[in-house]
């Protein structure tokens, strides 16, 4: 339960905040704050009550801060004209793949290109490429590989991830909140929330809101600094009696590790709003949060994501500078300390799964491992890690660098992976596949003597270091939706239906760990009436 005081003072705030008097929202945008609006005497800004909504802006600004008078300005992307010079010449190909030789081939070609992989599998490699460059790539393959187009256009496809700008932006300060779209209930702030792509600015703001909302089992902290000098934000729930100071065992969450990957960061911030609303309505989640601590950290790679909003939608490393000055940039997945080595075939900067030259070189991941380390030295036990990444519906467990050595507790990690993909063909079927991390369309390596060159390197990431490193029992990489007809593009609709499907999997992940064996039988709706809207959102399909 919240503090009766917070309770009061949010009262206060909703009743300020959402009186559809107070505010207009037209369709070319969100109407000025008091900050930087005509004077009292001018009615032109349609309201009336120029005091109360000074009161309500003032109100907002103690739970959210004052925004930059440039944050309404930012979030709708770059111009037509820089999407057009930037992609229009770009397309997307999948080539099937069926045997070793082919996937080496393959393998060879994207190092000497330096292709951009978007996916592979065991049955398929997917790449961005100019349309200049299918020739001479082809020239490198075997007649037994031809390519099919995926996106045909992927300038028309980067644009409609970005809002419209003829829509209401939802920035989340005082402006957005007091949108007369939105309702006094938490369910209002999730449905503007999640019917679209969100700018880091936002998902701060957001973040903040929530906190001030729930305040008894919420708290932010910031694990580090980015390249660039940008927070990266942890939201930690769980429930604590005033006397309970011991740290807990602990399960976290991880999206954004590579920037275009902007549904993984919509997925954290789902699971971290349904958690949140769901405690103390839902037994199983509040009894989860009983006994664990869950850590989402939405937007790992805070500068390699807000680069895609502003300049290139498809950029997935950091923004750190390498030893190539043009050649910005480390796989965030690739740079962590275990079993780094693996990487080193990948010593390109200008390569997509360039690593660094050294472990924990990228700042993000080594903030990350250095937060994670002082965690455990204080007592906390890292039991469940859930990285989030897209594309390809698969659910991945360690190792990823090689496959010639097991994890310990691999039956273990199977059997909690394949439930896990069950709970998400139940809530939407879905079909997510399981497999070990160090397969795909990759030279799949079970001894020393068939170890071929890998499309993408395997030492170095994120669940192996956690699994290995800091015991984190049950760890997995999470690849979201879809297998290809998108890729990184994923329309907003289906940002609902992919939380509602790593929400389920949560779910049964908590149980699981809670000693049930997971659940084989969801409700999937909630008891609570929704609004049209709203049920809608969490309808769409893809």
């Amino acid at each position: 339960m919240q503090l009766p005081a917070a309770r009061h003072l949010f009262a206060l705030f909703a009743v300020l905040a959402f009186t559809p008097a107070l505010s207009t929202v037209g369709a070319a945008g969100i109407q000025p704050s008091w900050h930087d609006a005509p004077s009292h005497g001018d009615r032109s800004s349609g309201h009336v009550f120029p005091f109360l909504r000074w009161l309500r802006d003032s109100a907002i600004e103690v739970f959210l801060g004052r925004p930059s008078p440039r944050t309404r300005e930012k979030g709708a992307g770059p111009s037509d004209e820089d999407l057009q010079s930037r992609y229009r010449h770009d397309l997307v190909v999948r080539f099937n793949v069926t045997n070793s030789e082919e996937e080496g081939a393959l393998s060879r070609a994207a190092a000497q290109m330096l292709l951009d992989v978007w996916a592979f599998s065991s049955e398929y490699v997917d790449i961005r490429l100019h349309k200049d460059d299918v020739s001479p790539l082809l020239t490198l393959l075997p007649a037994s590989l031809q390519p099919s187009v995926l996106i045909p256009d992927v300038a028309a496809a980067v644009r409609a991830t970005y809002p419209s700008r003829a829509a209401t932006v939802p920035v989340f300060d005082r402006n957005m909140i007091a949108s007369s779209k939105m309702r006094t209930s938490v369910d209002g702030v999730g449905n503007i929330f999640f019917s679209d792509y969100q700018p880091l600015s936002v998902i701060t703001s957001w973040m903040r809101l929530l906190e001030a909302m729930f305040p008894s089992f919420t708290e932010i902290s910031s694990i580090g600094k980015s390249y660039e000098g940008r927070e990266i934000l942890a939201f930690r729930v769980g429930e604590r009696s005033e006397s309970e100071k011991a740290p807990r065992k602990t399960i976290l969450v991880t999206g954004g590790l590579h920037g275009r990957e902007w549904i993984s960061t919509s997925t954290v911030n789902y699971l971290l709003w349904s958690v949140v609303t769901a405690y103390g309505k839902e037994p199983m989640i509040t009894k989860l949060l009983q006994h664990f601590d869950i850590v989402f950290i939405p937007v790992l790679n805070p500068d390699g994501f807000e680069y895609t909003w502003q300049s290139d939608r498809l950029w997935r490393k950091s923004r750190q500078q390498t030893k190539r000055r043009f050649c910005r940039g480390l796989d965030l997945d690739h740079a962590f300390g275990y079993e780094w080595e693996g990487t080193k075939h990948q010593s390109d900067p200008c390569s997509e799964s360039y690593g660094g030259d050294q472990p924990f070189q990228a700042i993000e991941a080594s903030e990350l491992a250095k937060w994670a380390k002082n965690e455990t030295e204080n007592g906390v036990k890292f039991i469940g890690f859930l990285d989030l990444h897209s594309y390809s519906q698969q659910i991945l467990f360690p190792y990823s660098y090689t496959c010639m050595v097991d994890p310990p507790n691999r039956e273990n990690l199977e059997e909690l992976a394949v439930g896990l993909a069950k709970a998400i063909r139940i809530s939407s079927g879905e079909a997510y596949m399981v497999r070990s991390a160090c397969e795909g369309a990759v030279a799949r390596a079970y001894s020393a003597s068939d170890s071929l060159p890998r499309i993408e390197a395997g030492g170095g990431s994120a669940i192996d270091w956690f699994y290995h490193e800091l015991h984190a029992k049950y760890s997995y990489q999470v690849k979201l939706r879809d297998t290809g007809s998108y890729g990184f593009l994923l329309p907003s609709e289906q940002i609902v239906p992919a939380g509602e499907e790593m929400l389920n999997a949560l779910k049964y992940f908590g149980d699981y760990l809670l000693g049930n064996n997971g659940i084989e039988k969801y409700s999937f709706q909630k008891n609570v009436d929704e609004d049209d809207e709203w049920r809608d959102l969490r309808r769409r399909k893809r």
